[in-house]
């Protein structure tokens, strides 16, 4: 559902700006490079040219380095002498530099920086494309990306004005947050005087919310991507969706008026609305009948061309959805989301353990496997002894001892923990709470940090109300709150928390909450007054989410609205299937 609108909803910027600038920095450094005549991904075949010039675009990654390292021993191997340029984006990185300098090649190459970090998705949602932030951040403990994303919001506060109103929560976002600001003092008279033009910005740590994420998506847009994978705002849709035998490339963003109606719509109503349209735009093409010459000569000029189009979008979207229905029919989609809502709500455990061991025995899917053991423990705050060693024995065996290190990625990060014989939320968890978001974090034993990274859950979701309490059944058709995005069975946790901050202006009233997150150092709020702000601007909000954001989240806040209008830049758009990817150490 493309949700109304209030009149009076404050316009969303300009972010083309932002392709402008990135455009116009890469077109300067090519032409710094002369002849550069072919871009190279590194991901693909040895680069065959007869140029003199190599010019790679690459991410700042190890395994690129030797590659282009290779190619280059290659060629002095061969006796060839030619130029090469390799261009970071976003930022170059030391370790790159000395990867090259230890292949004895740095001397033949010359490095340079795009510092290309914020990708406009959509008119409301901008993309850092950094899928590898949540593992080098949340698991790694790698702050590589922190500086990056920094120069990320000092970009955008440049560009747009100063936020007057900040928000935040968990120690990459005050990380983040702190290091912006010293930018922005360090170079002060950039945004004096300028007019804000969002009012709010706020920053949320992916790990203060495992939950929304590890769930199944059933909004359309979630679906899409759980079932296709959206990467950088396009779907490759295969033969069985364009009823052809070829695949077809689609850009899912506004543009598309059909999309735009129904990626916020739960599944449920989505073929309701395509029948609808598919019969409006019969009975448009029906008017031909009975016009006379001059009637059909405007409709062939003004109106053929965009019911042709419309009419394709239709095609390909009833071929996604006959494709998602095919394979979650298969998948016994129903039974899987019983199970994720009884998980939620804390009913039926035994029998949800049961399904997970069930699953894992008929190996179903090994990452899909690992979601439900994961929803399971965060949701009781930690699997009883019995069960994990239970559900990881059976799972090994079904899928192979090469996932055992997967075990402990998912235990260092908080995914997958067990509880220790009577276990529960005491007042010593609580002061190895304080001590672990105390500065000297790092110097911690993961064996106390993971002790702190305890969900606890239950005790959120009832302070927060995160299920809703619904007489009868749920009205997917006129949802009644954010609850919708997951068949009203359970409000995203992320979401009310940024809808509670923002109604209280701050923290207050929500110490308990965030003692409960295991944030009590890391929650922030810096709110400065400026006569500047317009109202327009105050009802605009830039939500950051540091560790990747899901469709789920985003439908959510859409919904929310009230008179409010959302902005959203994450490090990239992940799903519980990436999550899980990111935390493996058997690469598909």
């Amino acid at each position: 559902m493309a949700f109304p609108h209030r009149p009076d909803a404050p316009e969303l910027p300009d972010f083309s700006m932002l392709k402008r600038l990135a455009r116009d920095q890469l077109i300067y450094l090519l032409e710094q490079q002369h002849e550069v005549d072919k871009l190279y991904k590194v991901e693909n075949k040895p680069a065959l040219s007869s140029s003199e010039q190599l010019c790679f675009l690459v991410r700042p990654r190890i395994k690129n380095m030797r590659y282009i390292a290779s190619l280059v021993n290659a060629d002095k191997m061969a006796g060839r002498t030619r130029k090469y340029k390799v261009i970071f984006s976003p930022q170059k990185f030391y370790a790159c530099e000395m990867v090259l300098e230890e292949e004895g090649v740095y001397g033949d190459v010359s490095c340079d920086e795009w510092a290309f970090s914020l990708l406009p998705l959509d008119v409301d949602l901008l993309s850092m494309e950094l899928p590898e932030f949540f593992r080098d951040y949340f698991l790694e403990g790698d702050q590589r990306w922190i500086n990056t994303l920094a120069q990320a919001l000092h970009l955008l506060s440049t560009l747009y004005g100063p936020f007057p109103n900040c928000y935040g929560i968990g120690r990459c976002a005050k990380m983040s947050y702190e290091l912006w600001k010293r930018l922005e003092e360090e170079e002060d008279g950039e945004t004096k005087g300028r007019r804000p033009e969002i009012g709010h910005i706020f920053l949320l740590d992916r790990d203060v919310d495992f939950v929304t994420a590890l769930c199944s998506q059933v909004v359309y847009e979630g679906l899409v991507d759980d079932t296709f994978r959206i990467k950088c705002g396009s779907v490759d849709f295969g033969p069985e969706v364009t009823s052809s035998d070829k695949s077809l490339k689609v850009l899912l963003n506004a543009e598309d008026k059909v999309f735009n109606e129904i990626r916020n719509e739960h599944f449920s109503n989505v073929f309701g609305f395509l029948s609808q349209k598919a019969r409006n735009l019969q009975a448009q093409y029906d008017r031909r009948r009975g016009m006379d010459i001059k009637q059909m000569k405007n409709f062939v000029s003004q109106e053929l061309k965009g019911l042709k189009q419309e009419h394709r979008l239709l095609s390909l979207h009833i071929g996604a959805c006959e494709s998602i229905m095919k394979k979650k029919t298969k998948q016994d989609f129903q039974e899987l989301i019983k199970t994720e809502h009884a998980l939620l709500e804390g009913f039926n455990i035994r029998e949800s353990t049961s399904y997970i061991e069930e699953h894992i025995d008929r190996q179903v899917s090994p990452i899909e496997s690992l979601r439900l053991m994961c929803l399971l423990s965060i949701t009781e705050n930690g699997l009883i002894p019995k069960d994990y060693r239970s559900l990881k024995t059976q799972y090994l065996q079904s899928y192979g001892p090469e996932h055992l290190l997967t075990f402990s990625n998912l235990r260092r990060a908080g995914l997958l923990t067990e509880q220790a014989p009577g276990d529960t939320l005491t007042a010593v968890e609580s002061k190895v709470s304080k001590l672990v978001t105390d500065k000297a974090a790092g110097k911690i034993t993961d064996a106390f940090s993971s002790l702190a990274k305890r969900s606890n859950f239950r005790a959120i979701s009832k302070k927060l109300n995160l299920i809703p309490r619904v007489d009868g059944e749920y009205d997917l058709k006129v949802p009644r709150d954010m609850a919708y995005v997951f068949s009203g069975a359970y409000v995203p946790l992320s979401c009310r928390i940024i809808e509670q901050v923002l109604e209280r202006r701050g923290w207050q009233g929500l110490d308990e909450v965030v003692r409960l997150l295991n944030c009590s150092e890391l929650a922030f709020t810096d709110m400065t007054k400026d006569d500047k702000a317009s109202s327009e601007s105050l009802r605009l909000i830039l939500v950051v989410f540091l560790g990747g954001c899901t469709f789920s989240e985003i439908s959510a806040l859409r919904f929310l609205g009230r008179g409010y209008r959302f902005i959203f830049l994450t490090t990239a758009v992940t799903n519980s299937a990436r999550l899980m990817e990111a935390m493996s150490e058997v690469k598909a």
